[in-house]
């Protein structure tokens, strides 16, 4: 479980996240939404401590990770798998070695472990077979398939998606979904994926957080939201003529 209590942090004076709280539970797909600009990835910069707040606290089961000390700090984030906008990949290494890397950095595991360990995740992911494969020599859905790869091979508790579906056709963004979905409750992580998706939104939002101008003003579930009376959020989720139709 990952609870965030009063986040809030601001660039040259300007507020970008104010007082945000939530709770993000093991085993749920969890999702903040909102647009762009809205403080979606500051608060998961946040989150990670790539951006350190002004106010507010981070904790990861209980433990408070912006102020404990360092040690702690490194097992926390060994147990953190991320999956970042774009995958991210080393277009200089293969498949194989991209999803390796976390292991080469963080583990004493022998090569045979590593290999072993690598061949799991690709299998689980579906790419059997392109461990020795380019990332210029796969698809754009291939690619976020072996990001979500690389961020399971440390067998994490915590796992952050940053706008996965980005660049991807539907069909392809549906499996995304369901791939996170899955591993998600098989491994009993606890997910958090920042997107703008709607199709994320109503078919993996067991828990959603809604940003308006940098504030949390509506959190609940994929049925909840279309129940929603508030304006702001129904404007945001019902901004095109299909999901108007949806709710009738």
């Amino acid at each position: 479980m990952i609870e965030i209590k009063n986040i809030s942090k601001a660039f040259n004076g300007r507020q970008v996240i104010d007082d945000i709280s939530g709770v993000f539970e093991k085993g749920k797909t969890s999702l903040v939404i909102g647009a762009s600009g809205t403080g979606k990835s500051v608060l998961l910069k946040c989150m990670l401590d790539l951006v350190h707040p002004e106010r507010g606290q981070v904790l990861y089961d209980g433990r408070r990770f912006l102020i404990t000390d360092e040690e702690e700090r490194k097992d926390i984030r060994r147990e953190m798998g991320v999956l970042f906008q774009g995958g991210a990949l080393f277009d200089s290494k293969t498949v194989e070695q991209n999803i390796r890397f976390p292991l080469d950095m963080l583990t004493k595991m022998s090569e045979s472990e590593k290999k072993e360990r690598v061949e799991f995740c690709l299998h689980r992911v579906g790419l059997e077979g392109t461990g020795k494969r380019m990332p210029s020599e796969i698809s754009g859905g291939m690619k976020k398939r072996v990001g979500i790869a690389r961020a399971i091979v440390m067998n994490p508790k915590y796992l952050f998606c940053d706008e996965p579906n980005s660049g991807l056709d539907p069909l392809t963004a549906i499996k995304i979904d369901e791939l996170i979905k899955e591993i998600t409750e098989e491994y009993q992580i606890t997910t958090v994926v920042i997107t703008h998706d709607m199709n994320s939104v109503l078919t993996i939002g067991q828990y959603i957080m809604f940003l308006h101008k940098g504030r949390k003003i509506w959190e609940g579930d994929n049925k909840d939201i279309l129940k929603s009376d508030l304006k702001e959020l129904d404007e945001f989720v019902f901004s095109n003529q299909a999901l108007r139709q949806l709710r009738g």
